[in-house]
């Protein structure tokens, strides 16, 4: 057995934590993307529109993200086509992020008061304008803690990328694991990793949520 100083763990944790940022951003980005449009549907004027964005929600609210892991990397290669991790990872962190996103946003759309509509619609402006003049610059102030704190979600759902062979910071601290034997050393030092992450979204959350006045949140 080849001997492991705690820096030689500790280096290739943070070597494999790389990959866990990336899945993060590219996760939050694209989500972020997907629910901006999935919102103007969501809050649209058009009902079978409207409706589907919402069974949409439902579906990826209701289920768990792992089994979402597993259709989309099991489920197409019943098809004959061959997954690779890394795309399967993304593409369903992506399609599970923006169903949250669009309903923190539309919470906050809808939270602007009725008042706003109706002023904005007597001076003629179209929907988009009212929307972009009007609602959104409201709607933001309110979406932003939310959305930063949701981030840290988004994080620690990249550790169960592992279960279909991504290697991230959890699944290289189970690989790390087999080979050292030293369960708590590893894990510890994964667990530090992901606390160094989260944290300070965390608490830019709760400043940004004091900065702009927004609502508590529970």
């Amino acid at each position: 057995m080849t001997d492991f100083s705690t820096w030689d763990i500790l280096r290739n944790l943070l070597l494999a934590a790389r990959w866990t940022v990336l899945l993060s951003l590219v996760s939050f980005v694209g989500g972020g993307v997907l629910g901006l449009v999935l919102l103007f549907a969501r809050i649209g004027r058009v009902g079978w529109l409207r409706r589907a964005v919402a069974g949409y929600v439902e579906l990826f609210q209701g289920t768990p993200l792992l089994m979402q892991l597993f259709i989309a990397f099991f489920g197409l290669g019943l098809f004959g086509v061959d997954v690779p991790a890394w795309l399967a990872a993304g593409v369903a962190l992506i399609l599970w992020t923006a169903a949250f996103l669009t309903e923190i946003w539309r919470g906050c759309v809808q939270s602007i008061p009725k008042g706003q509509w109706e002023a904005s619609s007597s001076l003629a402006m179209t929907y988009l304008e009212q929307m972009r003049h009007v609602i959104l610059p409201q709607a933001l102030k309110i979406a932003v803690p939310p959305t930063v704190g949701f981030s840290v979600q988004v994080v620690k759902g990249t550790a169960l990328t592992s279960i279909i062979g991504f290697v991230e910071l959890s699944k290289a601290g189970t690989v790390l694991t087999n080979a050292t034997f030293q369960p708590f050393t590893v894990y510890g030092l994964v667990a530090l990793i992901y606390f160094a992450l989260c944290y300070p979204l965390s608490m830019s959350a709760r400043a940004l949520e004091r900065k702009l006045h927004a609502p508590h949140r529970h």
